[in-house]
């Protein structure tokens, strides 16, 4: 039998999923410990065995497409003028393009600051400021200042146009390796990022997979296209809009609660939907992503004991289970030990309390708000972000719902609560769970094959 394949080079495991073409159905799924410290192919090559000792049947490989978040994934930096504006505008850039956003600065850079950038780990710097015909002065100062610290990363150049031919200048002759694109919000609160987005995925293809390792695994399988969370974007996106005859789901989310990080996937225009609400703020992206690095099941866990007191911790579990642990020890201890597994029931409900608490906050802080102001002719109303309360679909992936038998009890917690009102949460969205792991594959498939990528996510979501 003919298979073609999708790999994942995951920053825990690398992934593998087997498709039948022709008859549009999943082979089979296998997986390995991701070994990219030391030789990436090492893991790949066990996955591999693995599928063919499973799916003899598997004679043949067609093709692969590969995609990877090992070794920290895509890590970039933000640089823009106002925080609420450019500075947002850059940063969702970088998060539709696959990244996580690891700093963040705004207005003029300080030699401190510079500092801090040039000895951190980020992969990419993407450099706004300013609207086309409004402040180039601060974009100028910013990109004298990275000349000035020789930074050892690729920039990206994407504010006002009018600043280009001087940064240009700046630039050339230098070590500096530079891209200069469209800018990121060419007018007050209006976004443009796709230029951005296809530069930051061309330096991750030709630089950043080989500075990790990685590189050397395209010359057995192929190209290693686009980060992972990418694919998962565009799984969900196809999935929101169906392609040619097929139609889609509509609006959607897709929660991936991990290790590390809670990744939020949001596909729509989340547009009020009451006429008195006026939209406020910076416009938001079709499909949006948010990735919350301080909300993980593991190597963040510490982080959640910032978020929530011991007292409130205990109303995530469920009435019938008492909460025994020593909260701050039993944190500790899954973020000490990434690889751990609960083995006991006490372990599981505490490690589901966990995800309910990735999967309440990350909504609070993805989703749209509505904000009252008194005024002498009446209450006004502003949202600010995406209006979610009629979003059809909540898709649940990740270790802890993919393997958790209480999954859709944890993902309710997105949903409207009577405590945070003024959160446009979805009311009564369907949950489905990515029990297959199939989303970042689907992703990859729908690059080549979005028909087949589509039918196969409908049938093995629902």
């Amino acid at each position: 039998m003919e298979a073609f394949l999708l790999v994942d080079f995951g920053s825990t495991y690398t992934k593998l999923t087997a498709v039948n073409l022709e008859e549009e159905y999943i082979i089979g799924t296998s997986k390995a410990p991701t070994t990219v410290k030391t030789n990436v192919l090492d893991g790949y090559d066990k996955a591999l065995s693995r599928l063919y000792q499973d799916h003899p049947e598997i004679d043949h490989i067609s093709g692969i497409s590969a995609c990877s978040s090992a070794a920290g994934g895509l890590k970039m930096a933000a640089i823009g003028l106002v925080e609420e504006l450019t500075v947002e505008a850059a940063k969702r850039a970088c998060l539709g393009a696959g990244a996580i956003v690891k700093q963040v600065y705004s207005h003029h850079l300080t030699k401190r600051e510079v500092k801090e950038l040039k000895e951190s780990d980020t992969d990419i710097v993407l450099l706004a400021g300013g609207t086309n015909g409004g402040n180039k002065e601060c974009i100028i100062h910013n990109a004298k200042r990275l000349k000035e610290a020789e930074v050892p990363f690729p920039i990206i150049v994407a504010g006002n146009k009018d600043a280009n031919d001087e940064i240009e200048e700046i630039f050339e002759g230098t070590s500096i390796e530079y891209y200069i694109v469209d800018n990121v919000m060419p007018q007050l609160k209006k976004l443009n990022v796709d230029e951005a987005k296809h530069i930051i995925r061309k330096i991750f293809i030709d630089k950043i997979i080989e500075a990790k390792g990685i590189k050397r695994a395209e010359e057995r399988i192929g190209e290693i296209i686009m980060p992972t969370p990418e694919a998962v974007l565009l799984a969900a996106e196809l999935l929101s809009n169906g392609y040619e005859d097929i139609e889609g789901f509509g609006e959607l989310m897709v929660i991936d609660i991990g290790g590390a990080t809670t990744d939020v996937h949001t596909i729509g225009e989340g547009y009020p939907k009451r006429t008195e609400v006026l939209l406020k703020g910076l416009q938001e992206p079709f499909a949006k992503r948010t990735v919350e690095g301080d909300l993980g099941m593991r190597f963040s866990a510490n982080a959640l004991l910032n978020l929530v007191s011991n007292y409130n911790f205990k109303k995530y579990f469920e009435v019938d289970d008492q909460c025994n642990h020593d909260i701050d020890k039993s944190l500790n201890r899954r973020s000490q030990d990434v690889d751990f597994i609960p083995h006991t029931k006490d372990e599981e409900e505490f490690d589901k309390a966990i995800a309910k608490i990735c999967a309440d906050v990350s909504m609070s802080r993805h989703v749209g708000h509505v904000e009252v102001v008194h005024t002498p002719l009446g209450d006004m109303y502003y949202q600010t972000g995406k209006d979610l309360t009629d979003l059809r679909y909540v898709i649940g992936t990740g270790g802890v719902l993919i393997y958790n038998q209480d999954a859709k009890k944890i993902l309710q917690q997105v949903n409207k609560k009577s405590d945070k009102a003024l959160e446009l949460r979805p009311t009564n969205p369907s949950i489905l769970i990515d029990k297959s792991y199939i989303l970042a594959a689907m992703g990859l498939l729908s690059q080549k094959y979005p028909r087949t990528a589509l039918k196969m996510m409908k049938q093995y979501l629902l």
